[in-house]
């Protein structure tokens, strides 16, 4: 394991900060400015004091830049796969970004952030997103440039706020990446909507993704409507998303199924949460697919959080199924035709989702074979929160071993 790497990388990206905010949670006089201004006026838990890491200027009278970002994360893994046919472990730097994020002009909204490769090789590996963004209202915003292809509930929660290893067998067979587009962002009453159109090829050259659109293309239209609460939880989201993909020999992404649908319920009660997806892809051939996403989760205490998860999958081919790459099928997990999961693991946030610290057991089996995976994370982030229905940025308060 390469804890050294680890350690280095979070100092390396802490150092990118600048100052802290203040710990002691002493809010400075008017006169004197704060490099992070503090939401709450009298933050308590590190999570609170952290709420605004990243943010270096915000000004509601300046006419030009309202709010200036630096942005960056470091996710940190160690898996340890042992399977019926073989096994996998080793430590992982699987996500290291950095970038910026402006608005200005109270309409515009320029972001820019690079990633490195897997335990930074290279370090510079282009840029996951470059975009920039016109709000012509606060229910309407268009977006162009590159960016995140948003198919499943599952595939639009940011990497910041995921409560597992990796995300599911299914969203992950669809290879959705980012890539140049133009969407369009907005809302009608309790309905927020999501459309626009991809490319379906990236690369680090970004002068070649934003001219060379021979890849094909791919559509995508996605809703969440609030049901409120209903259906005896406190609050209640409907997802509802569509993809089309006409990818062909040039697409490094989506060039699996030329369409994909996908349902979800996303439930909180109290500690607890419930997101219950269903995905399909279809058109492909090398079969269709379809597969149930069972996610359970509750705040044991406003730090602790245990998580679950079930999969369940199935084509109509018998190798139209595809083992998570990063940890199943190196420990020798087949493609096959049926496909079953189940994850258990606990999630303590040292300062909410900025810095949280993650365990997990996994069991799956797919083609007669079958693999168990432990894997322990570091999770770190800095810069602006996203929304959206839970599990993005929100906390909820912990139920049993409450503390102060």
């Amino acid at each position: 394991m390469r804890l050294p790497l680890t350690a280095s990388a979070l100092t390396l990206s802490l150092a990118a900060l600048g100052p802290l905010p203040n710990l002691a949670g002493d809010t400075p006089p008017p006169s004197s400015p704060a490099l992070l201004s503090p939401t709450l006026t009298n933050p308590t838990s590190l999570g609170e004091k952290w709420e605004n890491l990243g943010r270096i200027y915000q000004s509601d009278t300046n006419p030009i830049l309202q709010e200036f970002w630096l942005l960056g994360r470091y996710h940190g893994q160690y898996h340890w796969s042992e399977g019926s046919a073989g096994q996998s472990e080793g430590y992982e730097t699987r996500r290291h970004r950095l970038g910026f994020q402006a608005r200005l002009f109270e309409k515009l909204s320029l972001h820019a952030q690079m990633v490195s490769g897997s335990d930074f090789e290279p370090f510079y590996g282009g840029f996951t997103e470059l975009w920039a963004q016109w709000a012509f209202s606060e229910s309407i915003a268009l977006t162009i440039g590159q960016q995140k292809h948003r198919f499943t509930h599952d595939r639009n929660v940011s990497s910041r706020y995921i409560n597992y290893l990796e995300r599911s067998m299914m969203t992950n067979m669809f290879g959705a990446d980012y890539t140049p587009a133009v969407t369009l962002l907005g809302s009608i009453d309790k309905l927020t909507y999501y459309t626009g159109l991809f490319s379906n090829a990236t690369g680090t050259d970004v002068g070649e993704a934003f001219t060379d659109f021979d890849s094909g293309y791919s559509f995508l239209a996605a809703a969440y409507y609030d049901l409120g609460p209903s259906l005896g939880a406190d609050t209640a989201q409907l997802h509802f998303t569509y993809v089309h993909s006409d990818a062909n020999e040039n697409a490094t992404n989506l060039n699996r199924f030329d369409n994909g649908i996908s349902s979800a319920l996303i439930l909180t009660k109290g500690s607890g949460a419930l997101v219950t997806e269903v995905t399909a892809g279809l058109g492909s051939d090398e079969g269709d697919a379809v597969a149930l996403n069972f996610q359970p989760s509750f705040f044991l205490t406003d730090n602790l959080q245990i998580a679950a998860r079930y999969q369940l999958a199935g084509s109509n081919n018998p190798e139209g199924l595809k083992p998570q790459r990063r940890y199943e099928e190196p420990a020798g997990l087949p493609s096959g035709d049926l496909y079953q999961a189940a994850y258990i693991g606990l999630n303590y946030h040292i300062a909410k989702h900025r810095l949280k610290l993650m365990t997990g057991l996994e069991y799956a089996t797919m083609g007669g074979e079958e693999v168990w995976t432990a894997s322990t994370m570091v999770r770190f982030f800095f810069g602006p929160h996203s929304g959206g229905p839970f599990p993005m940025n929100q906390m909820q308060s912990g139920h049993f071993f409450h503390h102060d």
